[in-house]
Parts: C-alpha cells; structure tokens; sequence
C-alpha cells in the first residue's frame, strides 16, 4: 500500500523534470531564434548560393587541390564581377535617361506625334486608344495635371521598388560574401547536414533526404537563371534588329528581372508602345509587337520544362512549389517552396509504401 504513493510522487517528480527541461530549452531555443532573426534571411541566401556554386569548387579542384579557400575566393569574385559590371551600366544607362528626359522636359520641346488614322480601327480598344494619344499629342500637360494622382502614386511605387533593389542587392553581395566561406568548407557542411537530415528522418533516410533539398536547390537556380538568360538573348536580338536604343541595357534589364522573377512584360511592354508611338502601325512592327510580347511570356512555357530536371521528384512538383514559394515567401520561397515540397513528396510516399506485406499481416495475426 506504501508503494503507490511512493511510486506516484516518483512519477510526479520524474514529470516535472521533464516539463522543467522541456520548458527551459523552449526558451533557449525562441531566444536562440530570436537573436538569429535578424540574418535569417542573409544565411538563407548564402546557403542556396552556396548550394548552387559548389559544382564550380569541385571542378577546379581538379587543378587546384587542397587549396579549397583560394577556390571559393575566386569564384566569388568572379560573380562580383559578372554582377556588378552590368548592375553599373544599367544604372548609369537609366540615370543618363533621367537627365535626359529632364532636360528636354524643362526645354520645352518635348512632344508626342499624333496617331495614325488606323489606330482607330483596332478591334475593342481602337478608338479609346485614339482619343487618349490625340489628347496626349495635343494638350500633354493637360493630361499629366488630370492624371496627377495616379502618376504620384505610380513614382511613389517605382521609388520604393527602386529602394528595395538597392537594399536587395547590398542583402545578395553579402550573402555571396558568405557563401564563398561555407564553399571553402564544403565537405564539412554536406557531412553535417547528413547528420542533422538522419537526426530527423532517421539513418536510412538521411542521406537521401539531403541529396534531395541539394538537387532540388540547384534545379530551381540553374532553372531561373537558365530562364531568364533564354529570355534575354530572344528579347535582346529584337531589340537590337529593329535598333531599339539601349538594346544592349534593355536586354540586361530583362535578365535582371527574370532572376527576380519579375515579368519581362515591365520593359517589352513599353518598348512596344514607343515603336508603334515613333515607327507607327506597319506590318514590321506589328510581327516585331507580336513576337516580343510572346517572348516576354516565354517563362511561362520554360518554367515547366527546366525547373524540375535533375530532381527525383515529378516536375509539377518543383514547379507549385516554386510558383506558390515565390507568392508566399518572394524570391527566398522560390527556392524554400520547391525543396519543402520535394521532401514532404519523398516522405509521404516511403510512408505509403512502408506498409506490411499481406502474408506479414497474416503472421502477425496469427501470433
């Protein structure tokens, strides 16, 4: 009878060990959380560009071996270099552009050429289109003073945007920064994220599992890029065949903005507007209109045919987990969306197919 009232207090004891331990390292781990926060979004970066370039350390260890941080310091800086050389351009391109356009809006001999006759005929929008390029030909100040609002509002948007490319890019150069030291010590870091994979998912799905989220990672890059590179040269041969000025900065900007899964409809669109506005409707530019808007869409085609090669997980897998990663998370989910899918895909089925024969079944009723 003594027993029971020991053997509970025990059991009570023993609980609120447990609960003590438990509590105490919640607590650990939101300080823990909390203190890392703010680099949660570097480390993120670092570690997928870091995914992504390691293939270049392991080729050139070929000729320099055992020399692992000159390899990363020198991949690094080679991607500083294939970066900012076209980041300065393009700003300097669009600065010059400012100037210019202030300067001839203060000389007063800017002007917009009135429509043609044609523009009238086109199917649904025809005659609203005419009307608003008349009034724009006619009265520009007129309509900048009735459109004010909107055009306030539109600056106050692309300023922001503006901003937060600026900060973006200073939040990639870092990364990169430390990406090139978690390549220079590459094998370590694949060795531990086995070990932390085999601490969650156990020893025999361990290194599956980190083989997975690496291939996935390195697809969804080597698809972006891949992308927006295709992108640039079907856009940028157009712009330079009809000798669209700044062709060359143009189709910079396109890459750009297919690495930041932006649309290329930002610059084929206006491009578009300023050929028919100072080439007017001709057949030329009318196939030109047609192809580059199509191409600015091309994305949408690629998407599915190179985000999910190389991974062993069906394609439309990597791909919503890409498109719902990028509207969920932005650029970083992107990358997150695919890799937590891809894993959860792999686990669902082992467990699907993890399930006893029916003759094990059989024996284990009999038992």
């Amino acid at each position: 009878m003594l027993l029971a009232p020991i053997t509970q207090r025990v059991l009570s004891r023993e609980l609120l060990d447990v609960l003590i331990r438990a509590g105490l390292v919640a607590v650990l781990a939101i300080f823990c959380f909390r203190i890392f926060f703010p680099f949660l979004n570097l480390m993120i970066w670092a570690l997928i560009l870091a995914i992504t370039l390691y293939p270049l350390q392991v080729g050139l260890r070929r000729t320099l071996a055992g020399k692992d941080g000159l390899i990363a310091t020198l991949i690094i800086l080679i991607a500083f270099g294939v970066i900012l050389a076209p980041t300065y351009l393009l700003g300097v391109a669009v600065a010059e552009s400012i100037d210019n356009a202030i300067a001839v809006f203060k000389s007063g001999t800017f002007s917009i050429p009135p429509p043609a006759d044609s523009v009238a005929s086109w199917p649904v929008v025809g005659q609203r289109v005419y009307d608003f390029w008349q009034q724009a030909a006619v009265d520009l100040t007129g309509l900048a003073l009735k459109f004010a609002p909107q055009l306030k509002d539109t600056g106050l948007a692309l300023l922001a945007t503006v901003t937060g490319l600026g900060a973006g890019l200073l939040l990639f150069f870092a990364a990169l920064i430390v990406a090139g030291i978690l390549m220079a010590h590459g094998e370590t870091g694949h060795k531990s994220a086995v070990e932390i994979a085999s601490r969650i998912s156990g020893p025999e799905n361990g290194p599956q599992i980190a083989e997975l989220c690496t291939s996935t990672i390195r697809a969804v890059a080597q698809g972006v890029v891949g992308i927006a590179f295709i992108q640039m040269l079907l856009i940028g041969v157009a712009f330079v065949v009809m000798g669209i000025p700044g062709a060359g900065l143009l189709a910079l900007a396109v890459l750009l903005l297919g690495i930041m899964q932006l649309p290329a409809t930002l610059i084929t669109i206006p491009v578009i507007i300023f050929v028919i506005a100072t080439q007017g409707v001709s057949a030329i530019t009318i196939v030109f209109s047609v192809y580059v808007f199509v191409a600015g869409l091309a994305d949408n085609v690629l998407k599915p045919l190179l985000l999910g090669r190389g991974v062993a997980v069906p394609m439309p897998v990597v791909l919503i987990g890409a498109l719902g990663g990028m509207v969920t998370g932005g650029v970083i989910g992107l990358f997150i969306g695919p890799v937590m899918l891809a894993v959860g895909y792999q686990l669902f089925w082992r467990w699907v197919k993890d399930q006893p024969r029916p003759k094990q079944l059989r024996e284990d009723q009999r038992v």
